[in-house]
């Protein structure tokens, strides 16, 4: 199984790409993974927040195919822990998925269409964080699912 993380815009942040950098090289020990970042919309000042949202959406849509599973990061999705995401990640693995998809959308959120095509939303915490932070955050518990299921000494009890 493939995963991948698809997000809108870009880290600017020096601290924040090392880290992203880090956890992925980690990550592509356990599992083949992705990270596809879109790039942030131009001239978004002249939009509707409803227009954002639907532009960005479109651009998400383009990179899922029918056979993919898309789980959103949204606040209202369903929150796990360390081990219960390990559990998740597993079960997905051994049901003979391809390509595992989650999402992370822009500073509105996601489009109908976009909530539409999803499989499930998953929630990192009931705390917002900006878009540049839940990066490098959801990148370390993918690691950290797989070095679970590994029973490696990385996660403690």
């Amino acid at each position: 199984m493939q995963i991948k993380l698809i997000a809108i815009g870009k880290t600017d942040q020096a601290a924040l790409q090392n880290l992203e950098k880090d956890y992925s090289t980690r990550l592509g020990y356990y599992v083949r993974f992705d990270f596809e970042q879109i790039p942030d919309l131009k001239n978004t000042k002249s939009l509707s927040e409803a227009s954002q949202k639907e532009k960005e959406g479109e651009l998400i849509l383009k990179k899922i195919q029918a056979s993919d599973e898309v789980i959103l990061l949204d606040e209202k999705g369903k929150s796990f822990t360390s081990e219960e995401f390990a559990d998740f990640l597993q079960k997905k693995m051994n049901s003979g998925l391809r390509q595992l998809i989650f999402v992370i959308g822009g500073p509105y959120g996601f489009s109908d269409a976009v909530y539409a095509r999803a499989n499930g939303k998953m929630a990192l915490s009931k705390m917002t964080f900006s878009h540049q932070m839940i990066r490098p955050f959801f990148i370390e518990q993918l690691y950290r699912g797989m070095t679970i299921l590994r029973n490696e000494p990385y996660h403690h009890k």
